[in-house]
């Protein structure tokens, strides 16, 4: 059955109220998301789900499809788990709204990894780095997995620790210029529909607490996190300063 990609969309975001309506290149950030998802081969339905009228007129003025969903949710995946209610798609895939720089072929790519792997759960990306200051970097989340692709753990730190490049001063560990290989990774989530309204009901976890990392909650609980490679770099809009970056790309 072809996927269906369910776009969580806030408005009231702290770091950059009405991110999704910003503007790129004269047309909503939403909208270059949304494009881009329906460009996806696997892909039959894309979805926007917002608790906030503006984003849903936004939506509909390009002839997108939005749904309302409940404003009081915790994370963006329980806002995807609502909205995919009332769709058929298999798998569903939790795109961010704040990623018009995604590529259609990652999207079919985490769906066709379900497809190809039957005891992943649920699937998403990594590209390898060997620059030390993102490896460092809290902002960029690691991964490692197993010979076969299924994640151990994700983190802020970096993972895994080249420990012989590291040089104790001051109590603090200074990374060396050639750090090694990790994994960043990207946040975009491909998951069998059966498991979403289980995943609903997970209570946190220590590791998710520690790391502020959702999927961390899934692992924990025992569900199969499969991690494809990918050699396109996404970039995300967080603040507004990003917009003019991301133009520059889109252009």
């Amino acid at each position: 059955m072809p996927a269906t990609v369910i776009i969580p969309a806030r408005f009231a975001s702290s770091r950059f109220p009405g991110k999704p309506l910003a503007l790129l290149l004269g047309k909503p950030m939403i909208q270059h998301v949304y494009e881009r998802a329906r460009a996806a081969e696997t892909v039959d339905e894309v979805i926007v789900a917002t608790d906030d009228p503006r984003i849903e007129e936004a939506v509909r003025r390009f002839g997108g499809k939005a749904v309302f969903t409940d404003p009081n949710h915790p994370t963006g995946t329980h806002r995807v788990i609502e909205a995919a209610q009332g769709v058929k798609g298999d798998p569903v895939v939790n795109l961010q709204g704040d990623e018009p720089l995604i590529s259609p072929h990652q999207i079919d790519q985490v769906v066709r990894a379900l497809d190809s792997q039957p005891e992943a759960h649920i699937a998403t990306l990594g590209v390898p780095s060997t620059d030390p200051q993102e490896i460092w970097s809290p902002h960029c989340v690691k991964v490692v997995t197993d010979h076969r692709g299924f994640a151990h753990y994700f983190s802020r730190a970096p993972i895994p620790f080249y420990r012989e490049k590291t040089n104790a001063g001051g109590g603090c560990l200074i990374p060396h210029s050639s750090w090694g290989q990790a994994w960043i990774h990207v946040g975009l989530y491909g998951y069998r529909r059966e498991v979403l309204p289980r995943l609903a009901q997970l209570p946190p976890c220590p590791w998710e607490e520690a790391e502020q990392l959702e999927q961390l909650r899934f692992l924990y609980w025992g569900y199969r996190i499969l991690v494809e490679e990918t050699d396109h770099r996404t970039v995300g809009v967080d603040l507004p300063e990003d917009l003019q970056k991301v133009e520059r790309l889109l252009g």
